[in-house]
């Protein structure tokens, strides 16, 4: 079962007063392999504590989940075609940044 099923069943027996034992034991009792930990169960019961209905993960901030993208992939093909390239000049066209990127290295050579 998929995990925003269990909200919304979590969600459920929040709508009808259970609390959150009564609530992790019934789900044990109906889907034995697959239930939400405690805590999972506490976190999701205070969320809605507060007002919060939404079932769904909220926006978070920080990393992308995927990085790969034809521009990076089309970038790097780039450079492993070009024998000799200096740090900088990879790390520019990767990153798209103007002037030097690390002014400790002054000359770094990629060869294959």
């Amino acid at each position: 079962m998929d995990t925003k099923e269990f909200r919304v069943l979590i969600k459920y027996c929040f709508l009808k007063g259970k609390n959150t034992v009564q609530s992790k034991t019934w789900l044990d009792a109906e889907f034995p392999d697959a239930v939400p930990g405690k805590l999972t169960i506490k976190e999701w019961y205070a969320k809605f504590g507060r007002g919060e209905i939404s079932t769904e993960d909220r926006e978070h901030s920080g990393r992308p989940k995927e990085v790969v993208t034809n521009e990076n992939i089309k970038s790097t093909e780039m450079n492993l075609n070009d024998r000799k390239l200096e740090l900088n000049e990879i790390a520019d066209t990767v990153l798209k940044k103007e002037g030097p990127t690390t002014p400790t290295i002054t000359k770094c050579y990629w060869t294959v």
